[in-house]
C-alpha cells in the first residue's frame, strides 16, 4: 500500500511501518543482526571506548549513530535488492552479493566476483575475530573467577548444541533472546539512571565539554597552522575521544560494516524499504538508547566512584555490582555471557554464508565450525589489547569497502525508497 510521507518523518508513524513488515521472518533477520552487535558491543565496548577516550567518547558515539542510520539504511536495502534464494527455498545473501553483482556491469562479471570474494573472506575472519574471539573474551572476563578456559568451553559447547538445532535456525534462536536481555539491562540501567537523576545534566554537559571545547578549537584554528592544530586537537584527547568513540559506536550497532545486511537477507520482508527501516530500528536500538544507557551508568559511577580511573575491561558489571551488589553483578554477568553465545551464533552465520559465496560443501562448514570452536576457546585467554587492535583493522578494513560500494551504488538505495519519500527530500 502507498506510504505517506510524513510515516517516515515522525517517529510513531515510523514504528507503524516496522509493524506494517509482516510476519516474524523480518523480526528474525534484525534479531539475528541485534545479536551480533548487543551485549558485549554495549557492555564491554562502551566501557572500553571511555577508559581509552574519555567521556568525549559518548558524545562521538551519537554523532557516528545519526550517520550510521543512514549507512545501515543503505546496505540492509541493497542486501534485500540483491537477495537470493536457494533450492530449498531458503533466503539468503550479504554485501559479497551485493559487490558481485550490483558492480557487475560497471567492473565486469570477473574483477566484481574476484571483490565480493574478497569481502566474503573478511567476513569470516571478522566473525572469527569480533563475533567469536572478542565475545568469548567478554564472557570470560564477566564470569571470573570461573577459569577462563572454562568459561570459554562452555560457550563452545553451547554453540555445538545449537548447531545441532540447525545454524539456519539461528534467527529463532535470537528472536527469543535478545528481546527479553535487552528489557533486564534496561530495567537495571533505568534503576540506577533514575536513582541518580539529579547527576544527569551536569554529566551530559561534561560529555559534551570532553568531547571538544569551542575555544580550543577555534583558537587552534586561527592562532596556529593546520599542522599544528590537529597535533593540538591528538594532545587535547579530541582525536583519542574521537577515534574510540566512533571505533566502538561501529563496533557495537555495525553500520558500515557490511555483516549485519548477511541476517537482514535472510528474512522474507515486504520490501527493500520495509526491511531498511528495520535496519535503522537496529541502530536506534543499539547506539542511542542502550549505549547511551551503559554511558550514562558509567558516568554516574565515575562521578561516585571515580571507576573510570580504575581501567579495566568489564567496568560496567563492577558499576552495577557498586549500586545493585553481588546479586546484580552475577545477573548482568549472565546476560553479558547470554549475550556473547547469541553473537556468536549470529556471527557464525555470517561466516557459513560468506563460505557458501565459494562452495557449497558441507566439509568447508564444518571445518569453519570446527575454527570457530577453538577460537571460543582460544578467545577466552587472550590477552584484550591484541584483540582490540584486530578487531578495530578488520572493521576499519571491511566499513572502508562497503562505504564505497554504497556511494557507488547510490542510485539504487535512492530507488528503494517510495517515489514520494524522495521528492519530499529531494
Amino acid at each position: 500500500r502507498t506510504i505517506r510521507v510524513g510515516r517516515i518523518l515522525h517517529p510513531c508513524r515510523f514504528f507503524r511501518i516496522l509493524r506494517d513488515s509482516a510476519g516474524d521472518s523480518p523480526w528474525k533477520g534484525m534479531t539475528m543482526a541485534l545479536a551480533g552487535t548487543l551485549g558485549v558491543g554495549n557492555i564491554t565496548g562502551v566501557s572500553a571506548a571511555m577508559v581509552q577516550g574519555g567521556m568525549g567518547a559518548v558524545f562521538w558515539m551519537w554523532v557516528g549513530a545519526l550517520f550510521s542510520m543512514a549507512v545501515k539504511y543503505g546496505e540492509v536495502a541493497l542486501a534485500m535488492v540483491y537477495q537470493k534464494k536457494a533450492i530449498d527455498g531458503r533466503l539468503y545473501g550479504g554485501m559479497m552479493y551485493v559487490i558481485r553483482d550490483g558492480l557487475a556491469e560497471r567492473l565486469g562479471r570477473k574483477t566484481a566476483y574476484l571483490l565480493g570474494g574478497g569481502f566474503a573472506l573478511l567476513c569470516m575472519v571478522n566473525a572469527l575475530v569480533t563475533g567469536t574471539i572478542v565475545q568469548s573474551n567478554a564472557a570470560a572476563d564477566a564470569l571470573h573467577p570461573l577459569p577462563e578456559w572454562v568459561s570459554g568451553e562452555i560457550l563452545a559447547l553451547l554453540t555445538v548444541v545449537a548447531l545441532v538445532y540447525g545454524i539456519d535456525k539461528t534467527g529463532d534462536i535470537t528472536l527469543r533472546l535478545v528481546p527479553a536481555m535487552t528489557g533486564i539491562f534496561l530495567v537495571l540501567s533505568l534503576w540506577v539512571i533514575l536513582s541518580h537523576i539529579s547527576l544527569i545534566p551536569s554529566l551530559l554537559s561534561e560529555i559534551v565539554a570532553e568531547a571538544f571545547s569551542l575555544r580550543a578549537l577555534g583558537g587552534g584554528i586561527t592562532g596556529m597552522g593546520i599542522l599544528q592544530f590537529f597535533r593540538h586537537l591528538r594532545e587535547s584527547g579530541m582525536g583519542v575521544s574521537l577515534r574510540y568513540g566512533i571505533t566502538r559506536g561501529i563496533f557495537s550497532n555495525e553500520a558500515g560494516c557490511g555483516t549485519s545486511p548477511t541476517a537482514h537477507a535472510s528474512a522474507a520482508a515486504v520490501s527493500p524499504f520495509h526491511q531498511g527501516c528495520m535496519g535503522i530500528f537496529e541502530v536506534i536500538c543499539d547506539t542511542p538508547l542502550l549505549c547511551t544507557m551503559t554511558a550514562l551508568v558509567l558516568c554516574i559511577g565515575d562521578r561516585r566512584y571515580g571507576i573510570l580511573s580504575t581501567g579495566g575491561d568489564n567496568l560496567t558489571l563492577q558499576a552495577f555490582r557498586l549500586f545493585g551488589g553481588g546479586a546484580v553483578y552475577w545477573i548482568l554477568a549472565g546476560m553479558v555471557a547470554v549475550f556473547a553465545f547469541a553473537t556468536i551464533l549470529a556471527q557464525m552465520y555470517y561466516g557459513h554464508t560468506a563460505i557458501g559465496y565459494f562452495t557449497g560443501r558441507k566439509q568447508a562448514g564444518d571445518m569453519y565450525t570446527a575454527l570457530t570452536m577453538l577460537c571460543t576457546v582460544w578467545g577466552a585467554v587472550m590477552e584484550p589489547g591484541a584483540m582490540w587492535d584486530l578487531a578495530d583493522s578488520v572493521i576499519c578494513l571491511m566499513t572502508c569497502i562497503t562505504t564505497v560500494v554504497l556511494l557507488v551504488l547510490r542510485r539504487e538505495i535512492g530507488k528503494t525508497v517510495p517515489e514520494e519519500i524522495r521528492r519530499a527530500v529531494s
